[in-house]
């Protein structure tokens, strides 16, 4: 049984992140509270992970239950070299581009269903069978670990090769049915594509690309891509990441049956497009347009402690936008600075704290996301995770002896 106890304050000016959306500027404080227990035999487990989120702001004086839910509850059995895992389960695949379990959001991401684990030594390979039913709307879905998920039905395989040398692969292929907002028809889209990965002395090099067809919510012929090369050079005190994120969009001469917009699906959006979430929600935070998004992240190791990392990002869409005269805007959104600290004094405890600013351009006046364009827009944080195992059964058990 492990415990986890984690509040986090945070304050924002300038532009709208939930739970806020009028408010100017904005401070508030959440809090996770999560038990988990796992109970292990030789053949099967049964993990759960049970939450609950408090909300504190300005109009609710006194701290009130955002959500009480499960993160996790799973049955896992193994069958020779074959594991099986049945219920809510969190997912991280790869990088966490298109799948990641969302740990930063304190509510976490989850999915049910079915998945099927077979690895060796070089290779894994692992399908799921998922689907999100109705969830009921006892408390609030923002804080809900399967609110976001929008498929009816999803079928994801995932293979990886990692060769424990310089080369290694992941391949992902998901069909997810997705069920119209407005009526009961059903649409079938695909996401198919890889990353590959270098890796020589202080230096590494990938590249994750993928492919989206088939159809979208709304029903249009989709056609889309995602892009992402980086390279990273690591020396004994610092590092650096330069890479790019190329979201593919739709242009205004495309017609209102076809879509060229790239789903991320489920993965995070902060740990790529930086942690101010400025562009979270593909494709409404960019107006359809695509975003293309260099980036440049410093990591100073200060000491075994302690360490700190800036963040650098530029925003262009990949088509402009259009004003309220329908002319084309500037491609250029902005840039954006994270930078943040960590510090871990000791194994149980995690503090972290983040200072981040973006600096828009007029474009961003036809995006809803920034309150004023003219301003600078803030966001901090400082979150203090405390985390620790309340029974051991096996410890116990070996010190009893």
């Amino acid at each position: 049984m492990n415990i986890e106890i984690r509040p986090r304050a945070e304050y924002t000016s300038n532009y709208i992140l939930p739970p806020n959306d009028s408010i100017d500027p904005y401070f508030y404080i959440t809090q996770r509270n999560r038990i988990s227990m796992q109970y292990a035999r030789e053949k099967w487990l049964v993990k759960s992970d049970l939450q609950e989120i408090h909300l504190w702001d300005k109009n609710n004086k006194a701290s009130k239950v955002g959500s009480i839910n499960f993160y996790q509850l799973f049955l896992e059995t193994k069958f020779k070299s074959i594991n099986v895992r049945l219920g809510r389960q969190s997912i991280l695949l790869d990088n966490g581009r298109l799948f990641s379990d969302a740990p930063w959001a304190q509510q976490g991401r989850a999915h049910e269903g079915v998945r099927i684990m077979k690895s060796s030594k070089y290779f894994s390979n692992d399908f799921f069978f998922l689907f999100t039913r109705k969830y009921g709307n006892e408390f609030d879905p923002a804080y809900s670990p399967v609110a976001s998920n929008k498929y009816k039905y999803m079928l994801v395989n995932n293979f990886s090769y990692n060769s424990f040398k310089e080369f290694s692969f992941n391949s992902m292929n998901v069909i997810d049915f997705l069920k119209n907002t407005t009526s009961d028809e059903m649409y079938t889209r695909v996401t198919t594509g890889g990353r590959i990965e270098f890796k020589k002395k202080n230096w590494y090099y990938t590249l994750n690309s993928y492919l989206q067809f088939g159809n979208n919510l709304k029903g249009q012929k989709l056609l889309a891509y995602y892009l992402q090369p980086e390279v990273r050079l690591t020396l004994r005190k610092l590092s650096w990441r330069l890479g790019a994120e190329i979201i593919s969009g739709s242009s205004s001469t495309l017609s209102k049956n076809k879509s060229g917009d790239f789903d991320v699906l489920y993965g995070v959006t902060w740990k790529f497009n930086g942690n101010m979430n400025i562009f979270t929600r593909f494709p409404t935070d960019i107006g359809g347009k695509g975003l293309i998004n260099p980036y440049l992240f410093t990591t100073i190791p200060i000491n075994t402690k302690l360490s700190l990392r800036s963040d650098f990002h530029l925003f262009y869409t990949q088509y402009p936008l259009l004003n309220n005269l329908g002319n084309e805007t500037s491609k250029f959104l902005g840039f954006e600075n994270d930078v943040s600290l960590r510090y871990i004094p000791v194994k149980e405890l995690e503090i972290n704290y983040a200072f981040s600013f973006y600096k828009s351009t007029d474009s961003m006046k036809y995006l809803p996301k920034i309150q004023d364009e003219n301003k600078l827009a803030l966001w901090s944080y400082l979150m203090i995770s405390y985390s620790f195992n309340a029974v051991n059964m096996k410890r116990y058990k070996n010190s009893s002896r």
